[in-house]
């Protein structure tokens, strides 16, 4: 598959767009524009929208972020979108020590590990059957959310992390894109 959407290069940015990257790169405390964000730098409407709604959802909130990621990663990993399951993977195991107390330790090559905490595993779990197949959603997963201590408010947080990573899949999939070099370099 060819790269579908034009790769706008911070140097070649309006100041709109280089006004969003920065804002990309400065709270995601990354040094380099992501590829997924460079993909829609030519229509700097649709990239504020969707870095807002990844900022909301992804950046703030109750939910713990290595967490987020986790569930992001494995989502990404069943849909089979290589950009994000990459991606998301280099962030959670850059994560891994939160829970590990160890760098050599990485979440994503045993997602069953102890080192996950039950409410992880279950937010993972439920969080995934929901954005794979949302018909499916039951009372049920809302319950086995509640049991391990998750309140309403953030049920809804984990709940909009199934759309969030739809969309981020499905610009990533449908645009083509690459892996960054950055990220490559990072496994």
């Amino acid at each position: 598959m060819g790269q579908r959407f034009n790769i706008i290069e911070y140097n070649d940015a309006s100041l709109e767009v280089k006004s969003i990257y920065d804002e990309t790169m400065k709270e995601m405390g990354i040094p380099f524009v992501l590829n997924w964000f460079k993909c829609q730098g030519s229509n700097p409407i649709i990239l504020r929208g969707n870095w807002e709604k990844l900022r909301s959802t992804m950046l703030l909130g109750k939910i713990p972020f290595v967490l987020k990621q986790l569930i992001i990663y494995n989502i990404s990993k069943i849909r089979g979108c290589q950009y994000c399951k990459h991606a998301h993977g280099v962030i959670a195991d850059s994560l891994s020590k939160t829970l590990t107390g160890d760098d050599d330790i990485k979440l994503t090559s045993n997602m069953e590990s102890e080192f996950i905490p039950s409410s992880y595993k279950v937010a993972i779990k439920v969080i995934t059957k929901c954005a794979v197949s949302p018909k499916d959603t039951t009372d049920e997963d809302f319950e086995e959310l509640m049991e391990e201590g998750y309140s309403i408010y953030e049920i809804q947080e984990l709940m909009a992390l199934a759309d969030l990573t739809g969309m981020i899949n499905t610009i990533a999939d449908i645009s083509g894109i690459q892996i960054d070099n950055e990220l490559m370099e990072a496994r």
